[in-house]
């Protein structure tokens, strides 16, 4: 923050106005006793000592400006372009008290109804509200949407196993208390057939992520043809998305989903220790008043000027543009691709994603993925992926591997090559354990014998 100095004449008037004589004088509510404790503080230091001493406490710390990361899950280290950082910080925005106040917030509020407008464009919705708290509250606020829109006679909420864990998580502590049944989670993983199979008259919505989860991407035939199962039983189709993915693929809103929603984070916003982050919104304009959420309006003035009634996700997609958008996209495709062909190459692992796929995937590991992280961030620098087993009992030793654009062909290359050296040990211990098995089986044989 700026430094902003008070000279003496400044704190005599100052002290004048609230009606003391000194600084001293304003603490006379504390007991003289607790006024000036004794501190045990180190010797000062001068500026340029302090901030060496910060600057060598700062680099005992991990982050990803010097290590390699294939951890995604919800949350990814893409590229945020500098104009991001500078135009946020301009007064504009950070000074405004409330955008609720349009005399005094007009670059709060143009920048907020930008926003929504290259939301629309991004997910084929016809409007967006200005987001909601993340990804996850997004999610949320789209069921208790369709609830509404079911006037409360539709209660069964069909969610997909492959949705982000954390997003059913808060699904479910929305409607704790509601007579809202969840179902779904137990369905094959992927299978959306078996979710429209569930859809009936009593189903208020269906709720899958493309690509999910678990990295997988369903082709528009497939999400049009669950969109039209889903709508001719009366219920709405929301799904949730990566918005990185739709620079390059279908937007939601051209195979029938009546909600597209997820986690912006990707556009602009560091990965921030895990949030808070920022959930868009865009919806059909049919139910936007049933809608959660603000949404900024354009107007005119007296004067015939454009107005606006409502931020880093709108300057990153401004400075993007299309073009960028779609470019980072394909690198994040592409480098993704590569990534598993190496891994999947490897004697001890697997790549176990069925169908296509855009940044993530997931890998079949011979050791388990705790182990397996601590020794790639130990011995090589390198953040591994997501620990499925937590979520999905089911794929235990099931890494899910992410790959953006900021990973480098020596990365991913690094990473096949730590993969393979850490397997390699516990192959010959495995081997030496067999050997080991035989040679007892042997001598209980021949003392049988």
């Amino acid at each position: 923050m700026d430094y902003i100095p008070n000279t003496d004449a400044d704190r005599a008037e100052m002290l004048k106005v609230v009606g003391v004589e000194t600084v001293a004088d304003l603490f006379h509510d504390v007991p003289e006793q607790f006024r000036f404790p004794k501190l045990d503080l180190p010797p000062a230091l001068t500026e340029m000592e302090m901030l060496q001493e910060l600057q060598a406490l700062a680099d005992e710390n991990d982050d990803l400006n010097h290590l390699a990361c294939f951890l995604g899950a919800g949350a990814y280290n893409h590229f945020v372009p500098k104009v991001v950082d500078s135009i946020i910080s301009r007064g504009e925005f950070y000074t405004a008290y409330t955008p609720y106040q349009p005399e005094i917030s007009q670059g709060t509020l143009q920048a907020h109804f930008e926003y929504q407008s290259m939301i629309t464009a991004l997910t084929g919705m016809e409007v967006s509200n200005v987001s909601h708290y993340d990804g996850a509250t997004a999610v949320a606020e789209a069921v208790i949407m369709a609830l509404q829109v079911g006037r409360n006679k539709r209660c069964n909420v069909i969610l997909s196993p492959t949705l982000n864990p954390q997003y059913r998580d808060v699904v479910h502590t929305y409607t704790q208390g509601m007579c809202v049944k969840t179902i779904g989670e137990n369905a094959p993983l992927g299978d959306l057939n078996a979710l429209a199979d569930m859809c009936d008259k009593d189903a208020a919505c269906v709720i899958v992520q493309n690509p999910d989860f678990l990295g997988r991407l369903y082709l528009p035939a497939e999400m049009q043809a669950l969109a039209d199962r889903v709508h001719g039983a009366g219920a709405m189709l929301i799904v949730a998305c990566d918005p990185i993915s739709l620079g390059l693929f279908t937007p939601p809103g051209h195979y029938g989903a009546d909600v597209a929603c997820g986690e912006a984070q990707p556009m602009g916003n560091s990965l921030s220790l895990g949030g808070p982050y920022v959930g868009f919104f865009a919806m059909k304009m049919g139910e936007v008043r049933k809608s959660a959420g603000r949404i900024v309006g354009q107007t005119v003035d007296v004067d015939e000027e454009r107005g606006f009634n409502a931020l880093a996700a709108a300057i990153y997609m401004a400075a993007m543009g299309k073009h960028g958008l779609k470019k980072a996209a394909e690198l994040t495709y592409h480098k993704a691709h590569y990534a598993a062909k190496l891994v999947d190459a490897l004697d001890d692992y697997a790549v176990k994603s069925d169908g296509p796929f855009f940044k993530e995937f997931v890998v079949q590991c011979p050791l388990p993925i705790a182990e397996l992280n601590e020794r790639l961030l130990n011995e090589w620098g390198i953040v591994g992926g997501y620990d499925l087993g937590a979520d999905y009992p089911e794929l235990k030793d099931h890494m899910l591997v992410c790959v953006t654009e900021m990973n480098s062909k020596v990365e991913i290359e690094t990473l096949a090559e730590a993969l393979a050296a850490i397997a390699a040990p516990a192959s010959e211990d495995l081997e030496g354990q067999d050997e080991s098995l035989g040679e007892t089986e042997q001598s209980d044989i021949e003392e049988v014998a």
